[in-house]
């Protein structure tokens, strides 16, 4: 906690926080003293080691004190008081570590400082004793790269190595010794490595002892079962054996890897040890170089001779050393008899390691909880199945080997001789016989040396997995017979019988991210001579191995003394292991070598624990909360003061430190205690503990509840039906996740009292959702099984046991708030808490009240119908028996019983009842007028009715528990109360207009279809999706329950099996509007709609371009029907239609263009060419006359051919296959020629539809979109409120799918959305708005113009792309873009009615006049060509900068093809005279000497220009002309053109250094050599778009001249000759 963020109350307090209380461990008469020199400032934790100690404040600040050997000047003393490490002032340490004689830190940034003896290597520095200052390490990972440092959360120190735990959850060594858990022989460690064994894993906490290590991690989420495997994947040995001797059989899956890694089995269960034999020939493999690790006990043992072995498995006496059982419940009589039985098998006495090692088989932690996790009922059940196994494998005895169950046959001489081959044989199991003791010892030592190089290849973490339903692993056993058969085995057999139900839900990930994890293993690894390390045997351990035994034990904090271990549970018990000389492990079984439970004191439990060199101790919850602390192990006697042997025999209570206050840690080291107590101001101290105790005890009493009655109950048969047994285990497992959230709370709570003890970090105030929630949902579970007549007695005490808990925190939360100001944040944090836990009691409360009422209902309720109506989470409100309430209008002796329930309304009658689903259900007082003074209205989809009651409190009491039960319904929130003070405001009357979802019974058209969406009234309305039985589906907007807006629809095809699929536009339940419809034929339609038919502009594709008969339709429809202008593009045939239309026939004049170059125009009737018409080809023969079908001539006609002779006649037959004539021959004379001969192509257009007459439909559509009823008729505020709407409508259909947008979209539509104002006179300022406004509209087509113009290139590039590249069709297009100018400006004028009219000029104010040398007078004048000054007004000034660009493409393609044989002329001149140097072409031309650049600028530097010069005079020049095949309008191609004249004349001044005048003959050379050296392809094109399309007052106009002079070039350079 800050300084400032304390309350002044606890202010007060903080002197009381963090005492410092130490003691000499083992003393008789313990009194704890205040630690001497001591100033007061609070310690938040300590340390000691074997003769000094450590202390971290409040402010992050370290002391030292006692004997501190590396500390200069104190070699030799031992300082009482503390001193304070200077290196580490201003580092903010977060926590402390002692080993035996050093030191480590970490601070707030993660950095690890280590300091004190590094003999070992401990400090990670390398060569030197001491280190005599904190010093920082760098813990680099090699993996990355860039190497990033590690940060670190937790420190361990042993005697001569040290364990971090990093931020990411890995651990990293340094020191020496096999207790690093590295692949290393190479002693000491100076630069920290991470234990890979552990990587990838989430490691909670690490524990040093003096030479051993432990590691708390998080056991892996359970994957899928794998199939199980048969043989193990280090060492190949099968993991399941079967062995005969003469009067047993043993079964054992216990296989123990001898590779000192944990066994790969996939399944495995949780082995408390490994087998004696096992024990004493296999595991000794696991050592590591250091001396003390090698010596294990094996080596003193004579090792069995296969000869040897072999007898002792056949008769009663050989070696001693055939310990041939198996852990587990080895179910004899009692020990004795294993005893004996074992003494008749060995002619020695059993040796001290051996009894060791049976004795463990015999004890295993009697009372396990979880024993009977997942076999149902009492564990005798299955004793059948078991029977057939062991009489199978009965029957085998007598022969040496049995056949095994599963994994196939295999002697124990096998297993034998695998034990004696050589470590590089490992694999294959060879059959030499097995070496002499010398030779084991060799294999051993090679075996140590291979596996410690053996690295990450022997770790196979992902297979080791907890089965928490698999409980403990358990051995079953026969009288006379030692067979243990593995639970495995048995699952197998006796598998038909049982039904498992995991009681361990998957829990969220919420909760453990947030609060410590209950699901973790122990690792541990290290010397273990002791059994410390909790494996079942007295062998090191190079790398970590899981102890199996702690599987599922919910182990929350380890300690780790000198040479035992301690592991907490949530459960508040501990388990220990290891060395017990001094009875330090609280319990008198021996062996030791795996962790038993360690009997502290009866009754309460234990939270946290600390192990001291040969001592433990424990903090215990005491009676008044108040911690009391136990002692066990090593005791000064009185008499001799040396240490006596009488080892203690149970942990006994340490009176003395009850007194000093509130214990929160304890810390031991050496022959040193220490203690931090906290005093209990105000009660806030009292207080937490009381939480933390009253909570971890709840967690115990949940746990029993869970393994005593809720698993034995669902292991039960005949539960009921199915349903109800859902019931049951859906209520099993809310109430498991309960659990296990309360145990992870003890736990944080735990924790949180070794801190800080802020207030505002308590989790049910951090994350007090999670706790309201799982109470909740537990809550939930049991009413609704109640509801189902479950647990009827049981009901009232199962909830509760969790209200009075919620009111317990309310009740604890309010005392820690009266800790504090009431002004302060924390007081009213703690207070609304409070209230929120306080209304969640008293809201489950009412919940099993609501239950329980609805079961007496159902009780008395008919049944046939209950039935049908009872369903677990409905809860009755209130029900008219009474006779209250009735139907208006219903017959004398119908009988009306209404029930409401938190769902729905039901109506019953005699047999029948109907159901009406409160989401969908309206209800409304009647009015006084109605005369029904006591009516209810209530509105459904389907049904509307009026209930009457009896009196007016009666209506008031339905009305308002119809209203709130719909509201209730509607929120969907009827299991959680409204916390905080404003929720419990109940609405007076649900919202009219809401979401539900609903299916139709009735109504004719929606029959069985189910709406989902939102509704008004009873009627869908807004938003929704709606799905017919049949498979239509349509989604979109409804207005009064039809469809109406923008919405989606499809209609399976069942005969194609696809769909027919239509999105947009409806009206009043039709399609109207646009819309693209696509078909299940794979037709697709774009376009407008009228009741449900295609009506007005649209497209049509049919098949794709590899289908049948592919072909493009775009034009005018009506009803259904082709109709007006169209265009048909059919691709099979190659042709193109451009024409008018009737009733989806060709009817009316048209044009045909097919793909071979045929030209026809003319008139058309029912699909064919019939009348007059013209017909050209591609080498310009024409026919113009009669036709009567498709390219079929018949009748009058003339007959041009492309020489210019005529023939004029009768004409039959079809065009290309030989026609048919009577008539006359011309042969004009050649001066005729001349003039006649353009005549039938100058005709072109006049059968065609005049331009203006096509795509009518298109205007007219944006007309009405602006709401003018025919072009230029309507009102112009109308028209603009229109678009307003038309834009925000679309832009709000679009915020839903945000993608289509892009950003500059939505820009360009927000500045749509002013409209432009004008006041006063006309000016060019607002003629510039109007066009940037245009420029914006038409960038959008959500906006109608800009709809428009893109319908309008839509069309425009179908017609004249493809087949439509024709070059006949230049001047109808041409022609077609005019029209398309008038049409658009006459919209703008109507929507801007001050723009002038056509041609009309704009006067330019005096300021706007630019005034400028004219080019060729070099007069100053203003504008002298218009007319008059000012600015004309076009509408291809207006608007080609919008149209043009988008139809460039088309358009240029028609110029290049028209021109093609003038152009090629031209180009192949321009590549001709562009051969020639500068100086060359120039001469060649004949340009005067004087405007010859004499020198040229390049790149910056001047140059001379010199004969062979090439392309570098007049550069920018050509440059500047180059741009016209960049620009796209009439306009900015001529203003390119003028700067290219501007240009000329700008390098002749640099070149003549003075003032002069053009003149045309001087001019056009110089003009002509830059067109040249331009070298522009489509010259022509370019020339003849310009002339086609520039507005006509700019021909007399200087840049007319300008333009003129180009296209003199163009025609100068066709007919240049090179002379």
């Amino acid at each position: 906690m800050d300084q400032q963020e304390r309350s002044s109350v606890e202010a007060e307090g903080a002197k009381e926080r963090g005492l410092v209380h130490i003691w000499q461990a083992g003393s008789c008469s313990v009194t704890p003293e205040r630690l001497p020199g001591w100033s007061g400032k609070t310690v938040l934790q300590a340390a000691l080691g074997v003769n000094h100690g450590l202390l971290l404040t409040e402010g992050g600040e370290v002391y030292s004190f006692g004997k501190l050997p590396w500390r200069v000047g104190l070699e030799e003393t031992c300082t009482k008081s503390p001193i304070l490490e200077n290196a580490l002032i201003g580092q903010h340490v977060t926590t402390v570590a002692a080993g035996s004689y050093h030191n480590g830190a970490v601070t707030e940034s993660g950095v690890v400082y280590m300091w004190g003896n590094n003999s070992a290597g401990q400090c990670a520095v390398a060569n030197q004793p001491y280190l005599r200052e904190p010093n920082p390490i760098s813990i680099s990972d090699s993996e990355t790269s860039p190497l990033l440092s590690v940060r670190i959360l937790q420190l361990a120190c042993g005697e001569e190595h040290t364990l971090a735990l990093s931020l990411s959850r890995e651990i990293w060594a340094w020191g020496s010794g096999c207790q690093l858990g590295l692949i290393t022989t190479t002693f000491p460690v100076t630069k920290p490595q991470k234990v890979e064994h552990l990587a990838g894993r989430v490691v909670l906490q690490v524990a040093c002892g003096a030479y051993h290590s432990l590691a708390l991690v998080q056991c892996l989420p359970a994957q899928d079962m794998k199939p199980i495997p048969e043989r193990c994947n280090h060492c190949s040995q099968l993991l399941i054996t079967m062995t005969d001797k003469e009067d047993h059989v043993i079964i054992s899956d216990s296989h123990c890897c001898p590779l000192g890694v944990a066994l790969a089995d996939s399944q495995s269960e949780n082995h408390v040890s490994c087998s004696s034999l096992e024990t004493l020939e296999g595991k000794s493999a696991a050592g590591s170089q250091s001396e003390d690790c090698q010596k294990t006990f094996v080596e003193d043992e004579p090792a069995a001779s296969e000869s040897e072995v072999t007898s002792v498995l056949s008769n009663n006496d050989g070696q001693e050393d055939s310990g041939i059982s198996s852990p587990g419940n080895v179910l004899f009589p009692d020990k004795k008899a294993v005893k004996e039985y074992l003494e008749n098998l060995s002619d020695d006495p059993l040796n001290d390691s051996q009894e060791k090692s049976i004795s463990t088989e015999l004890e295993q932690p009697s009372q396990e909880e979880e024993l009977i996790a997942c076999l149902p009922g009492p564990p005798g059940v299955s004793t059948s199945a078991l029977n057939s196994l062991v009489v199978s494998c009965a029957s085998a005895v007598g022969v040496r080997v049995a056949a095994t169950y599963e994994a196939g046959a295999l002697s124990l001489k096998k297993v034998m001789n695998f034990y004696g081959t050589t470590p590089g044989e490992l694999g294959s199991q060879s059959d030499s016989p097995s070496p002499g003791p010398e030779g084991l010892k060799d294999t051993r030592e090679e075996q140590v040396k291979l596996e410690s190089m053996q690295g990450k290849k022997s770790s196979s973490l992902v297979d080791i997995r907890e089965e928490e339903s698999e409980g403990v692993s358990r051995r079953l056993s026969l009288p006379g017979l030692l067979s243990q058969v593995s639970p495995r085995l048995l699952r197998k057999v006796g598998r038909a019988k049982m039904r498992t139900v995991a009681l361990t839900p998957t829990y969220s990930g919420e909760a453990d991210a947030l609060l410590p994890s209950l699901r973790t293993e122990v690792w541990s690894w290290g010397k273990g001579k002791e059994g410390q390390l909790g494996h079942g045997d007295v062998l090191p351990r190079l790398q970590p191995l899981c102890v199996k035994s702690l599987d599922s034990k919910e182990v929350i904090q380890l300690s780790a003394g000198g040479h035992h271990s301690l592991a907490l549970t949530a459960k508040s018990q501990v388990y220990s292991w290891g060395s017990n000389t001094f009875g330090q492990l609280g319990h008198l079984n021996s062996p030791t070598t795996v962790p038993r439970l360690a009997k502290v004191c009866d009754d309460s439990g234990v939270w946290s624990t600390a192990a001291g060199p040969d001592y433990s101790l424990f903090l215990v919850d005491g009676e008044d909360f108040q911690p009391g602390l136990y002692y066990s192990g090593r005791e000064e006697t009185r008499e001799n003061n040396s240490p006596g042997n009488n080892c203690n025999k149970s942990p006994a209570l340490l009176l003395a430190c009850s007194k000093l206050g509130y214990i929160s840690s304890v810390t031991a080291g050496g022959d040193k205690c220490l203690a931090l107590v906290d005093r209990n101001i105000m009660g806030y101290i009292a207080s937490l503990h009381e939480l933390a105790s009253t909570e971890r005890r709840f967690y115990c009493k949940l746990s029993e509840i869970k393994s005593q009655v809720l698993r034995p109950l669902l292991g039960l048969d005949n539960l009921g039906t199915a349903t109800t047994v859902q019931q049951l285990q859906d209520m099993a497992s809310r109430f498991s996740k309960l659990c296990y959230l309360i145990g992870q709370h003890g736990a944080s709570l735990s924790s949180f009292l070794h801190g800080i003890k802020e207030a505002k970090s308590l989790a049910i105030l951090k994350h007090s959702s999670l706790f309201l929630d799982s109470y909740t949902e537990y809550c939930t579970s049991v009413t609704n099984f109640l509801v189902m007549g479950g647990f009827m007695l049981l009901a009232k005490p199962a909830i509760d046991f969790l209200v009075r808990r919620l009111h317990n925190y309310a009740r604890v939360l309010l005392k820690l708030a009266t800790c504090f100001e009431v002004t302060s944040p924390e007081y009213q944090k703690l207070q609304d808490s409070s209230s929120c836990y306080e209304t969640l009691a008293v809201h489950l409360n009412r919940k099993r009240k609501e239950a329980e009422y609805t079961l007496s209902f159902w009780k008395t309720f008919p049944g046939k119908m209950t039935d049908s109506l009872r369903r677990p989470e409905r809860r009755l409100i209130c029900e008219s028996s009474n006779r209250g309430l009735s139907l208006q209008h219903a017959g004398r002796f119908s009988v009306n019983w209404f029930i409401l329930f938190n769902d729905a309304l039901v109506h019953a009658q005699f047999s029948t009842h109907h159901i009406f689903p409160l989401s969908t259900l309206w209800v409304e007082a009647l009015s006084e007028e109605a005369g029904s003074v006591n009516g209810l209205k209530v509105t459904t989809p389907e049904e509307n009715f009026i209930l009457l009651s009896s009196t007016p409190q009666e209506k008031t009491k339905w009305l308002r528990a119809i209203s709130q039960a719909v509201d209730q319904a509607l929120r969907g929130t009827s299991d959680l109360p409204s916390y905080g003070s404003g929720g419990n405001i109940q609405r007076q009357e649900p919202p009219i207009s809401r979401s539900a979802k609903y299916t139709f019974y009735k109504d004719p058209r929606l029959k069985d279809a189910t709406y989902d969406g939102r509704w008004l009234s009873g009627k869908p309305h807004g938003r929704g999706i709606l799905r017919w039985a049949d498979g239509r589906m349509y989604s979109g907007m409804f207005r009064n329950g039809l469809e109406d807006g923008y919405g989606e629809y499809k209609i399976p095809n069942k005969a194609l099996t696809k769909d027919d699929h239509y999105v947009g536009y409806w009206k009043e339940g039709k399609m109207c509007g646009q819309g693209v419809y696509s078909y299940a034929t794979g037709e697709v339609y774009e376009g407008c709609f009228q009741d449900n038919m295609r009506h007005g502009h649209g497209l049509l594709r049919s098949g794709k371009l590899t289908s049948f008969s592919p072909s493009m339709f775009i034009g005018q429809w009506v009803m259904d029907k082709k109709t007006g202008y169209g265009v048909f593009d059919d691709i099979t045939r190659g042709e193109k239609y451009m024409g008018t239309w009737q009733d989806d026939l060709c009817q009316g004049n048209g044009v045909v263009v097919t793909q071979f170059g045929l030209y026809y125009e003319g008139a058309f009737s029912n699909n064919k060419m019939m009348g007059t018409g013209v017909l050209l080809s591609e080498d310009d023969t024409v026919y113009e006359g009669e036709f009567s079908d498709d390219w079929t001539l018949s009748g009058k006609g003339t007959l041009t051919l492309p020489n210019g002779d005529y023939i004029e006649g009768l004409f039959s037959g079809e065009w290309g296959s030989g026609i048919k004539i009577t008539g006359t021959y011309f042969k004009p004379s050649l001066y005729d020629s001349e003039k006649d001969r353009p005549k039938a192509l100058r005709k072109l257009g006049i059968l065609a539809v005049p331009a203006d007459e096509k795509w009518k439909a298109v205007f007219e559509e944006c007309w009405h979109q602006l709401g003018c009823e025919n072009p230029g008729q309507g009102d112009r505020w109308k028209a603009w409120d229109s678009i307003a709407v038309a834009l925000t409508t679309n832009r709000r259909q679009h915020k839903d799918s945000p993608e289509l947008l892009s950003r500059s979209h939505t820009q360009t539509l927000e500045s749509l959305e002013f409209i432009p104002q004008h006041v006063g006179a006309f000016t060019l300022e607002k003629y510039e708005n109007i066009k940037k406004y245009l420029i914006k509209a038409c960038d959008t087509p959500l906006h109608p113009l800009g709809r428009l113009v893109e319908t309008l290139v839509a069309v425009y590039r179908m017609t004249y792309v493809g087949v439509g590249a024709n070059r006949r069709l230049l001047q109808e297009a041409v022609r077609e873009i005019k029209s398309y100018l008038k049409r658009i400006f006459q919209l703008i004028r109507f929507l801007f009615p001050d723009l002038p009219e056509e041609g009309s000029t704009i006067p330019l104010l005096v300021t706007e006049t630019k005034r400028r040398k004219s080019f060729c007078s070099g007069k100053m004048d203003s504008r002298s060509e218009s007319p008059e000054p000012g600015y004309v007004v076009t509408s291809s000034g207006l608007l080609l900068p919008v149209l043009l660009p988008r139809l460039y493409p088309p358009l240029f393609m028609l110029y290049a093809l028209d021109n093609e044989r003038e152009e090629d002329i031209y180009w192949e001149c321009v590549l001709r005279l562009n051969k020639q140097s500068d100086t060359a072409l120039l001469s060649f031309l004949g340009v005067q000497l004087k405007f010859w650049p004499v020198t040229v600028s390049i790149l910056g530097e001047s140059k001379k220009v010199i004969p062979n010069t090439k392309d570098v005079c007049f550069a920018s020049a050509v440059e500047c002309l180059q741009q016209i095949s960049t620009t796209f309008t009439p306009s900015d191609k001529l203003k390119v053109i003028q700067q290219t004249f501007e240009e000329i004349s700008q390098s002749v001044l640099e070149t003549l250094q003075e003032d002069f005048l053009w003149s045309m003959d001087d001019l056009f050379p110089v003009f002509l050599y830059v067109v040249l050296r331009a070298r522009i392809r489509n010259l022509g094109s370019e020339v003849h778009l310009i002339e086609d399309l520039m507005d006509p007052y700019l021909q007399h106009g200087e840049q007319g001249i300008m333009f003129t002079t180009l296209k003199a070039c163009y025609y100068q350079i066709q007919h240049e000759k090179l002379t």
